[in-house]
């Protein structure tokens, strides 16, 4: 099994999807998992892309047996590296007959194709250089020095194959594909065909956009003398309009997004195999361990699924609260760490404080991104502390004043700094001495000390931040208020 990634930007969620899938079969048949990097695309390479495919597999849980980083019996595992290899097949190609030399320039393959559209006729390329040699075609206009190698495509290719999910599928006829760039790099048709041979592949897992170029690859198959290996293609994910999940479209295409967001990885990985899979008992909730237990290519679902992220959001929070204090409280550190909330590496300090104010909102998030405004009043420095504009427009009003004139006298005589004496003083100079309901004691408290109307829960956290900081934030809360 493989998954051949291209590093043309911030990993897709896609190779995600597709890398779960192979490696899940892989594992219940015992067999071996390969990363490959089809980094012949150079007008689009993008240098980090690798790593950040490397990276948020391995956030994934996603690991892979051979590839780049790992080497392997079929090393190398970048395309881009096997350049030698590519250009002896296609030179058998050409000599069998099989593949042709195109000097056609860009401009004419442009003009051709826009001439074929307005004639409302099927695109493809015309064979103008179909039998002739390099001085023949140069005599013609549109000639360009730098020739391709297409495939000479015969008038009845087989179009029908077997999709272990779909059963019989017929494709559409392939065009004469272009097989080696003008550059001397392959196109991923032949690329793929070559390296998924030389690997051993015998399961192609891959996208259900690729059945019409399949057509294409059980030529070369054929023509080169190998063995077809089984082609399974997978449901597109897609939009809530339906249509395909894309970087342009979607911010939750990049895979990158869900780290960014706090999703958790077995959350993810999850919902994406909900995506394209079903247990055999109908349940939602299950790890990849359960799904290598179960997995039968019979429980594909081959209608494109939509990728609710409300749905993702429901499971994501049930990762959370599975999770122990301890576990959750790391992963929260991390993420303020990544976010920025945090140093690279926090204190003992604000570490113990992330723990002791996990139980706080554990209850409270569906993803970890939402800690940020939960615990960022506690964690950010005095200087650095500021109220929400809207929410102190709101609630830090002229009424506001005595309220805040009172807790500031309250909690300062409070003996021990803790949740049940702060939550006792406070009601008794709010709720009793100045005889207001709960909701519109503490909300001008809550905004002044957390900086928003929402928070964890006050009095806990309260005493979390300590009785010092709290009275500056409610003084200032307090000169807001015009008090």
């Amino acid at each position: 099994m493989r998954v051949a990634p291209s590093p043309t930007g911030d990993p897709h969620v896609g190779t995600a999807y597709m890398s779960l899938f192979n490696l899940a079969y892989a594992r219940q048949q015992g067999g071996q998992f390969v990363l490959r990097i089809e980094d012949t695309d150079r007008a689009r390479y993008v240098a980090d892309s690798e790593a950040q495919i490397f990276d948020t597999l391995h956030w994934l849980g996603l690991d892979w047996d051979e590839g780049p980083d790992k080497g392997g019996p079929f090393a190398p595992y970048r395309q881009s590296e096997r350049s030698e290899s590519y250009r002896s097949h296609v030179d058998r190609l050409l000599a069998d007959g099989h593949a042709y030399h195109c000097w056609c320039s860009t401009e004419r393959l442009a003009q051709m194709r826009e001439e074929q559209q307005k004639a409302k006729l099927p695109t493809g390329y015309d064979r103008l250089c179909v039998g002739k040699t390099r001085e023949e075609r140069a005599e013609l206009p549109g000639f360009s020095e730098s020739p391709v190698v297409r495939m000479l495509v015969p008038d009845d290719p087989p179009l029908a194959f077997n999709d272990v999910v779909r059963g019989e599928i017929k494709a559409p006829r392939p065009d004469d594909q272009v097989l080696l760039k003008a550059d001397g790099l392959p196109t991923y048709h032949l690329a793929n065909v070559v390296d998924d041979h030389e690997m051993g592949i015998t399961h192609v897992v891959r996208g259900e956009e690729w059945i019409s170029s399949t057509p294409k690859h059980l030529l070369l198959y054929d023509w080169l003398g190998w063995e077809r290996p089984a082609f399974v293609h997978m449901p597109l994910l897609r939009n809530t309009d339906k249509s395909k999940i894309s970087k342009r479209k979607n911010p939750a295409a990049r895979l990158m997004w869900f780290q960014e967001q706090g999703y958790l990885p077995e959350a993810l990985v999850n919902f994406l195999a909900l995506m394209g899979y079903s247990q055999p008992d109908g349940e939602e909730i299950f790890s990849f361990d359960d799904m290598v237990a179960s997995f039968d290519w019979a429980r594909v679902n081959t209608v494109g699924p939509v990728f609710d992220l409300d749905k993702l959001a429901w499971l994501n929070g049930h990762y959370i609260r599975e999770l122990s204090v301890d576990d959750l409280a790391g992963r929260i550190t991390s993420h303020l760490s990544r976010s920025g909330v945090l140093p690279a590496e926090p204190s003992d300090e604000q570490r113990a404080t992330v723990l002791a104010a996990t139980p706080l909102v554990n209850e409270r998030m569906q993803v970890l991104r939402e800690a940020e405004g939960m615990l960022g009043f506690l964690l950010v420095p005095d200087e650095s502390f500021a109220l929400d504009a809207d929410d102190a427009a709101k609630v830090l009003t002229a009424d506001a004043a005595p309220v805040l004139r009172a807790s500031v006298d309250a909690l300062a005589a409070v003996e021990a700094w803790e949740t049940a004496g702060i939550e006792k003083a406070l009601r008794v100079a709010l709720v009793e001495g100045l005889g207001l309901k709960p909701k519109n004691a503490f909300a001008p408290v809550r905004v002044a000390v957390t900086g928003r109307r929402v928070s964890p829960p006050l009095f806990e956290s309260l005493e979390l931040l300590g009785r010092n900081r709290t009275l500056q934030r409610l003084r200032h809360g307090l000169a807001v208020a015009g008090g």
